[in-house]
């Protein structure tokens, strides 16, 4: 369409005073010419959609509100740093088992890359075992023992007393987000 080429004055009958006695006669006339049927339907038609415009407005609402809750949870949640476990090296777990077997010689003390595998033949040992256990524990700065495997007595298949030791070192990372 040609803004240039299109006429303002077609819009003036519109604009005149008697536009609205025109619009308020048709009006009075429109149940005459299309009938009562046709008129409640339309206006049901129009009460729907109506009804269907008030409650996705007030759904957006609804829905803009929680968005709103969420983001300002999200900023509430804390920072929390990662940590994650890594390996000893097997040469300081190595150099830690030795020295063990030499301090406890009635067990048996191997080393299993970051790893120790503890065990003794029999029962009488077991003060010795969990002491060597303990000094596991407390072996290296900032060691992080697990207990991968723990038996005493007639639970285990071969040795009487036997424990693997896994050691890890705790890393802390940063926050991300």
């Amino acid at each position: 369409m040609n803004f240039k080429s299109f006429d303002m004055r077609s819009l003036q009958k519109f604009m005149q005073p008697s536009a609205a006695n025109d619009l308020n006669a048709f009006l009075e006339k429109l149940p005459v010419l299309v009938g009562n049927q046709v008129l409640m339907a339309g206006g049901i038609a129009w009460a729907a959609a109506a009804a269907l415009g008030l409650f996705t407005f007030i759904d957006a609402k609804k829905l803009i509100e929680m968005r709103a809750e969420l983001k300002n949870t999200e900023a509430l949640k804390p920072m929390v740093p990662k940590i994650t476990d890594i390996p000893v090296s097997s040469a300081e777990v190595d150099k830690f088992a030795k020295d063990l077997a030499d301090i406890y010689r009635g067990l048996s003390i191997k080393s299993q890359g970051s790893s120790i595998y503890i065990t003794a033949a029999d029962t009488s040992h077991f003060a010795e075992f969990r002491e060597a256990i303990g000094q596991v524990q407390n072996g290296g700065s900032g060691w992080r023992v697990s207990i991968d495997k723990l038996c005493v007595g007639r639970e285990c298949e071969r040795d009487k007393l036997a424990a693997l030791l896994k050691i890890n070192k705790v890393s802390v990372d940063k926050p991300s987000g």
